[in-house]
């Protein structure tokens, strides 16, 4: 039940992050749900792999890098992902910043 939560309230940052973010559009709920699980699944099993291939580059550039690579995470997201637009790297940079950051204060408000 909780994935399943966690999951909804994944879309509806989603929706929101989009709704900021220009550069960003999601055409509708269930494609942010549809986001919110691809994200889920890249995350989960590309984004361990690459953060290895590409440590030397993370370590030079104190962490930076990572930025990058969840950029180009959600730029394949969005190829994938039909009504999912990232118009370029800069607004997908951005709508990672965005979802990072609001992720990181709705998991602090979930356990108080």
């Amino acid at each position: 039940m909780k994935i399943l939560i966690n999951w909804i309230i994944s879309a509806m940052v989603i929706v929101v992050a989009a709704y900021i973010v220009p550069g960003v559009h999601v055409s509708g709920f269930i494609t942010a749900l549809a986001v919110a699980l691809v994200l889920g699944v890249v995350n989960a099993v590309l984004k361990p792999l690459l953060i290895i291939l590409t440590l030397p580059i993370t370590l030079l550039t104190l962490g930076l890098f990572a930025l990058v690579l969840n950029a180009v995470l959600i730029l394949l997201v969005g190829w994938i992902v039909p009504g999912f637009i990232v118009d370029g790297f800069l607004s997908a940079l951005v709508f990672g910043i965005v979802l990072s950051i609001s992720n990181t204060f709705l998991g602090f408000l979930g356990k108080h």
